[in-house]
């Protein structure tokens, strides 16, 4: 299926594979490449080094192109679109919207950029300063997201700026993907539906508490880093709202200290992160410390298989997803479905 999506960044099929920080790993982001869509590598975890590895082990399993996904507000987003550039990353996604500046020099360079926004103005920006595409996610989506529902933020959007919108936000099958390309969307991009994927590196354990919920209970809170996250209800999300602010403290110093020790960020840099997400909210100092150690909340979950302690980033489609396919047979699956739902919407009329 050809669109505005695919003609951009080469890939066969108009999916996109989201950068979720301890999940979208070389083996996620090559197996969806493989399959035909567009895998994007998340960075925001990763040093330096590790992302230049993982670049190149993503290269060594595919042929395909790929991308990587970077924090804008990063303090060295520098060097890591340098990374990207200088190892000849096809897409360069941003959680944030990034500055001109970035996106002159990774265009400059060929490389395709695709922020990610939540609003209609964020659209307008980016657009206005030289990305080639946006990916719009609505408040179904997992992660930070918004209240405004895909169904509404994404035919806004696609009125809004002259390039390639890609949908994202409660999309799984193959009957989203038509919606989405009916509504103007040049692809749709899913987190939470490769996440439950075989070829997702994320705990059996962790996979078998998403493959049991139901729509209920993914949930959006605050308690986490003071800004609105969608994610499963686990026992540290209950404590965190449940908590004053002194044991908020308490909670967050203790992950802090354990994700300085793993990233071997300073207490400086850490707080500096920190501050850097609060985009002028008025945030606790807990706030302001979990913001800056979230990735360390969701390695306990995504990668140790900490589901009682760990934060579990989760879209609402959790609620509707009940098997584990292969990137592959997942792809083949949601193309398959999307035709026949063409042609029956073809028949009907």
């Amino acid at each position: 299926m050809e669109t505005a999506l695919t003609r951009l960044v080469g890939v066969r099929h108009p999916i996109v594979q989201t950068g979720m920080g301890w999940v979208a790993g070389p083996r996620l982001v090559s197996a969806t490449a493989n399959a035909g869509a567009l895998g994007i590598l998340a960075s925001a975890t990763m040093t330096l080094d590790q992302l230049r590895d993982a670049v190149r082990e993503v290269r060594s399993r595919t042929d395909a192109p790929f991308g990587v996904n970077l924090r804008a507000d990063a303090a060295d987003a520098g060097d890591r679109v340098r990374v990207i550039v200088d190892e000849g990353v096809r897409v360069a996604s941003f959680a944030l919207a990034p500055s001109a500046e970035l996106i002159a020099e990774l265009k400059e360079a060929g490389v395709v950029v695709v922020p990610s926004v939540g609003a209609r103005r964020h659209a307008e920006k980016v657009a206005a300063w030289g990305a080639d595409a946006v990916i719009v996610q609505g408040g179904e989506g997992g992660g930070h997201t918004g209240e405004v529902a895909t169904t509404v933020l994404l035919p806004q959007v696609v009125d809004a700026v002259d390039i390639p919108v890609v949908a994202a936000g409660g999309f799984f099958d193959g009957r989203g993907l038509v919606a989405a390309l009916a509504y103007g969307a040049a692809g749709v991009a899913m987190g939470t539906r490769f996440l439950l994927t075989s070829d997702s590196t994320v705990p059996d354990a962790v996979k078998a508490r998403y493959l049991t919920a139901a729509v209920k209970d993914v949930t959006v809170t605050r308690a986490v880093d003071g800004l609105p996250h969608r994610m499963l209800r686990t026992d540290l999300v209950t404590a965190l709202e449940n908590s004053g602010r002194a044991r908020a403290l308490w909670h967050a110093l203790r992950r802090a200290a354990g994700f300085r020790r793993l990233s071997g960020l300073s207490w400086r840099r850490l707080i500096h992160d920190g501050l850097a997400m609060r985009h002028g909210k008025d945030l606790s100092w807990s706030q302001v410390l979990l913001a800056a150690n979230t990735p360390m909340l969701l390695r306990s979950a995504m990668v140790d298989g900490r589901t009682d302690l760990g934060v579990m980033a989760s879209g609402q489609v959790a609620g509707v997803i009940d098997d584990l396919p292969s990137c592959a047979e997942l792809v083949e699956r949601i193309m398959k479905e999307a035709e026949e739902t063409r042609e029956r919407l073809t028949a009907s009329r």
